[in-house]
């Protein structure tokens, strides 16, 4: 075989010098019958003798042996080494030519050559790129699209192999293809062929690649790719038939307006079969399958729209599915079942509704079977269900009288930052403006010790700031001296006088609004870590800054009244000549401020 080819390439040498087609055309099928043997050893001897640069000649639009070079160079593109080569020797240009070729044979052949050369090749698409390949291949799939017959199938196939080649993993190229309109012209494909596995694999692989862009989703959302995803989905038994459908529901249900078509569809239906017909399912492609549907169906829940439909005013058979996942012995269906309900819960309506239905006990429940031992993202995802439950003032009573925060406490010992942080923003949001509650919890002191450690936690922003929050919101809510004395014993005050320095002003004016509370409830006791804490000086310091809110102001002047019922406040309060940015605060433009800073100058005035 070897011998046969070096001769027939010496032979090509010299045929294609004298443009002797019948020589040229056997020396062409000699190189075929090569390369069907031996692809990677022929595609050697080719470049080492030097054919490649002879090609371009060979690929005469009107030439019989055209489809057969064309093929040749589509062959020995299927390796990787030979790519560069190719674009070197000149062929891409020739090749773009002939895609203006009637013939359907050399459109084939030319196709699968631009293809190859395309394939992971920087180089390769470069060169199609300039000789403006793309878009004569996006014109002739627009045109041959509705065109069902057999041969033309395999064209359209070639082609959109091409397209995806040319732009796999470039944005600027996939992005080329949105401006020239590829997709809606790929979603009529799938209408039409959808009998023809390889073009709906062609057409599901390019989709995939183009919906991770944000600028194909309008594209996207102008088509009927919901309905047409939808049809194709439910026509599938293969698991991986559907997984490919899955890959490109998954970035194309990111968009709201699509999430809403995917819905009305009937996706979240075909969703709730996967799940029923996987759950109890131990193969690998049952679980797979199982998670891809139930996370599918929580994302289509994040749109507004999407889950305001699905919701139905509680009653949705839809909703009373997921609900039912929630005591499900599955993890993954636990998991998205709780998911599905913080989803739900974004709104006040739907939380008092899921209140009154129950709910709340099964998330307890749920959390209850994964304290020891439990599997963490169960644990953050029920957390969030009951954080954003707890958000309406009509819910918090009903919830603090089930147990929640007995329950979210037993997560205390917990040293993952995420539950933490979740069950952190619970105990918040469960304990504003109610008293008793914040009582109980303000004089806990494992959880006031807690919450201290969690504010030195450095390497997890949310944490820490939440934990802050939750310290100054059991003072602010329960307004009590017991829980001003747990804060004090457990070494809170430091951390809540670093709070009123924050970047953010609500924390900013929680933090003063707890400090003033202590200074006025238990000064004694505060006094020594107002000292070491510096209190006075970050005071001064908010006075002084033009910036801070007209709230910071206020709350500040009146934790100064306070203190100075204490000699080495009152003391440290002199030093700083308060006086003089107090006095300045009389002309405020908020009347609130300037009506306090009277009042804060004759106290200070007095104490001088």
């Amino acid at each position: 075989m070897a011998d046969n080819l070096s001769e027939a390439l010496k032979k090509l040498k010299l045929a294609s010098a004298d443009s002797a087609t019948d020589s040229v055309d056997s020396c062409l099928d000699c190189l075929l019958k090569a390369l069907a043997h031996n692809n990677a050893e022929a595609s050697e001897k080719i470049q080492e003798m030097g054919i490649l640069p002879l090609l371009p000649n060979l690929l005469a639009p009107q030439s019989s042996c055209t489809p057969k070079v064309a093929n040749i160079i589509a062959e020995v593109a299927k390796n990787e080494f030979m790519r560069s080569p190719c674009v070197e020797a000149g062929l891409v240009p020739p090749l773009v030519q002939l895609l203006h070729s009637k013939d359907q044979e050399v459109l084939l052949q030319t196709g699968r050559a631009l293809g190859n050369i395309c394939y992971d090749s920087h180089e390769g698409r470069s060169a199609v790129d300039q000789a403006g390949g793309a878009q004569i291949v996006a014109g002739h799939i627009k045109s041959l699209s509705q065109n069902t017959d057999l041969d033309n199938g395999k064209l359209l196939t070639v082609f959109c192999g091409m397209l995806m080649n040319y732009s796999n993993d470039n944005d600027s190229l996939q992005a080329q293809l949105i401006n020239m309109g590829v997709i809606p012209t790929l979603v009529k494909l799938l209408g039409f062929h959808s009998h023809n596995t390889a073009l709906t694999e062609m057409c599901l692989i390019a989709f995939g690649n183009l919906a991770e862009l944000e600028s194909s989703k309008e594209q996207f959302a102008s088509t009927n790719i919901a309905e047409e995803l939808v049809r194709l989905f439910q026509k599938q038994t293969e698991h991986e038939k559907k997984e490919m459908i899955f890959e490109v529901l998954a970035p194309l249900a990111e968009n709201d307006v699509i999430k809403l078509q995917l819905v009305e569809a009937g996706l979240v239906e075909c969703l709730l079969d996967v799940v029923a017909h996987t759950v109890d399912g131990e193969r690998e492609e049952d679980v797979a399958q199982l998670k891809t549907a139930s996370d599918l169906m929580v994302l289509l829940l994040l749109g507004d729209e999407s889950m305001q439909k699905l919701f139905e005013g509680g009653k949705g058979s839809v909703f009373q599915r997921v609900l039912s996942w929630v005591p499900s012995h599955n993890h993954q269906l636990q998991l998205a079942g709780a998911l599905a309900i913080a989803n739900f819960a974004r709104n006040d309506g739907n939380c008092i509704h899921m209140v009154e239905s129950g709910i709340v006990q099964k998330l307890l429940e749920l959390l209850d079977r994964h304290v020891e031992e439990g599997n963490v993202t169960v644990q953050h995802a029920a957390l969030s269900a009951l954080r954003n439950l707890a958000i309406p003032v009509v819910n918090k009573a009903k919830m603090l009288s089930a147990g929640v925060s007995d329950t979210v406490l037993k997560f205390l010992p917990s040293e993952m930052p995420p539950v933490q942080f979740k069950l952190l923003g619970t105990l918040r949001m469960l304990i504003d403006t109610q008293a008793d509650a914040a009582d109980q919890l303000g004089t806990n002191a494992k959880l006031v010790e807690r919450l201290v450690e969690w504010c030195e936690a450095k390497d997890h922003a949310g944490v820490m700031g939440e934990s802050n929050r939750l310290l100054s919101a059991l003072i602010r809510h329960s307004k009590s001296k017991d829980v001003v004395k747990t804060v004090i014993q457990g070494a809170g005050v430091k951390h809540l006088v670093t709070m009123a320095t924050s970047e953010h002003m609500i924390m900013q004016n929680e933090a003063l609004v707890a400090l003033g509370l202590i200074a006025s409830l238990d000064l004694a006791g505060g006094e020594k870590d107002f000292v070491g804490a510096g209190l006075v000086q970050v005071l001064h310091k908010l006075l002084s800054d033009e910036r801070s809110a007209p709230e910071i102001k206020y709350n500040s002047m009146i934790i100064i009244c306070a203190v100075l019922g204490s000699e080495p406040l009152q003391k440290e309060v002199q030093d700083l000549a308060f006086i003089d940015v107090v006095s300045k605060l009389r002309s405020h433009e908020n009347k609130t401020v300037s009506h306090q800073a009277s009042l804060t100058e004759q106290r200070l005035t007095a104490q001088s």
